[in-house]
């Protein structure tokens, strides 16, 4: 029987979408089950799921198989890149290749004619075969094959290049597609950051993934192109390819399957070559409601609470990276509406809110915190949101628009919420402004959820365990056993931790006197504040993340 008659007999297309697939398989030359797999009526898993039983071919899941370097020896590697064909166990003259096209029967002829032995095709999803020729044979493997074997790139060397060479060798075609591989790979991942670093012998190229540094694994000739890959950046990014003895910044914006990504580029020189840092923006992944930032019903509900108040300042704290910005935005997004205007000063504008007025601080021409936050105020805004209060004039401004009617939300950089107070006053504001303008205040930090895919039970050795993590007898925790969907860390995604302190008389009286951070805490906590490390443990119990995610980012 053909594809079709099976397709028909198993009512698995209707008669409108057989005769939608033999249309698209006339018209583009496809063969009729990519044309199938093309429309959407079938995912191309569901269509390897018939041809198994059809062909009797088994269909393995090659993300529990550990495969040897003697059975990746066994194939050229640009056998597996033109092909798609990649080898997953050897044994007693057979090789067995994954494949996912299970009528090419000449590629499975060559193979044998090649190796010498006997071919033994499975099936797996395109995917999963791509995935493990990024892993084994490095990313972007198959492109520097080609400008390997076609010299289509000369080899470079320490930075001593002329100008023309850089600008040619960066605007081969080859150059061109193995950048853009690299980002799209960073999108992929869900990188927030990507690190190009220059070394004496190679090339490494590390993502930033759930805020820890991960290296990618890349074939030993990128070094030799090491010079191209960098200047190709600096020309997307309209920085000056001559220029190597300087730092310089740039933007890049391009789109990715219809989602636009925001990529800032900083070039540093370094001792072998320029060290390149780029930090993506997906505009689509920032927009967290509140619900989704990973507050308690409680902490939200407070959060909620003080962010509709009329007037005063509330601060979000924590270091660089924290997702103080992430937790603004979400506190915008609710915020705004028809009956609200809402303005913000940022430096710079990383996202755009729809119906919000964002101005972007430029200190080229003056535009700072402070200047463009009393500009704003004769704007007539509800709501006015500062990227960060970092000096004496910006605190000033922003007390004086709580003062006079409006709700100031910011972040600052401090290590809990009792010590936000003490920061303004530090600044040179008067305690007894910052008592009578200041809401609340929240630390957060930001730790990484366990894999979903791979997470597991497990005892945990309680002597391990900080003193403090109290738990029930026989209470079991959960961590990530590793798997390819989360590069076998353990964990995918991140989740906030939330320390929340609400302004009231007693902590208020505390500021007015000057109070030490610690004994503004131990008053906030006497009236029900939870600690960073207390909501950690929290959602270690729920399964959420691990006791040393915890332990890494809050304080005893």
């Amino acid at each position: 029987m053909t594809l079709k008659d099976i397709l028909v007999r198993k009512s698995l297309l209707t008669s409108d979408q057989m005769e939608e697939a033999q249309k698209l398989q006339a018209s583009e030359g496809l063969r009729f089950d990519r044309a199938v797999i093309q429309l959407g009526y079938m995912s191309e898993l569901q269509m390897l799921e018939l041809m198994s039983k059809q062909l009797h071919l088994p269909l393995v899941n090659l993300e529990k198989l550990e495969i040897t370097p003697e059975t990746l020896r066994a194939l050229p590697p640009k056998i597996v890149y033109r092909k798609r064909l990649f080898p997953i166990a050897r044994f007693n003259g057979t090789l067995r290749i994954a494949t996912s096209d299970a009528f090419d029967l000449y590629a499975l002829d060559d193979l044998h004619v090649l190796t010498g032995l006997n071919i033994q095709p499975v099936l797996a999803p395109s995917e999963d075969i791509e995935k493990l020729i990024k892993l084994h044979y490095g990313l972007g493997g198959d492109t520097l094959d080609e400008m390997v074997g076609g010299d289509e790139v000369s080899v470079t060397g320490n930075g001593a290049e002329g100008t023309e060479d850089l600008l040619e060798m960066a605007q081969e075609a080859s150059v061109i597609r193995l950048v853009n591989e690299i980002i799209l790979e960073a999108v992929k991942e869900r990188a927030s950051d990507i690190h190009l670093e220059p070394y004496e012998h190679e090339m490494s190229i590390r993502y930033r993934i759930d805020g820890v540094l991960q290296e990618a694994s890349v074939p030993p000739q990128m070094h030799r192109f090491q010079a191209a890959i960098i200047s190709r950046v600096k020309i997307l990014a309209n920085l000056n390819i001559a220029e190597r003895r300087i730092p310089q910044d740039g933007r890049i914006k391009f789109q990715v399957g219809g989602r636009q990504i925001d990529v800032r580029v900083s070039v540093i020189p370094m001792l072998y070559g320029e060290g390149v840092v780029m930090r993506l923006l997906d505009k689509s992944n920032v927009l967290f409601t509140l619900p989704e930032l990973g507050m308690d019903e409680g902490t939200f509900s407070i959060f909620k609470g003080l962010i509709e108040r009329p007037h005063g300042i509330f601060l979000v704290t924590g270091p660089t990276g924290s997702g103080k910005t992430t937790t603004l935005y979400a506190a915008l997004n609710a915020l705004v509406g028809p009956n609200i205007k809402v303005l913000t000063v940022e430096d710079p504008v990383e996202y755009h809110l729809q119906g919000v007025n964002q101005i972007p601080v430029n200190h080229q021409v003056g535009m700072t915190f402070e200047k463009g936050l009393r500009a704003i105020l004769r704007h007539d805004p509800d709501v006015v949101m500062i990227g960060e209060i970092r000096d004496l004039e910006t605190a000033r401004a922003a007390i004086q628009a709580a003062l006079t009617g409006h709700l100031v939300l910011s972040t600052l950089h401090t290590n809990d919420a009792a010590s936000a107070p003490m920061r303004l006053i530090d600044m040179g504001i008067e305690p007894y402004l910052v008592a009578s303008t200041l809401i609340g205040s929240m630390a957060q930090r930001l730790v990484r959820r366990i894999c979903p895919k791979c997470k597991v039970a497990h005892e945990p050795d309680r002597s391990s365990l900080p003193r403090d993590f109290e738990m029930a007898e026989g209470e079991l925790l959960h961590k990530g056993a590793g798997c390819p969907h989360c590069r076998n860390t353990g964990f995918r995604g991140r989740t906030g931790l939330y320390e929340l302190m609400v302004m009231n008389d007693e902590i208020g009286a505390k500021i007015i006197d000057r109070a030490p951070s610690n004994e503004i805490g131990a008053v906030a906590r006497a009236s029900g504040l939870r600690l960073l490390r207390d909501d950690g443990w929290v959602k270690v119990r729920q399964g959420m993340t691990t006791p040393d995610e915890v332990v890494t980012c809050t304080a005893l």
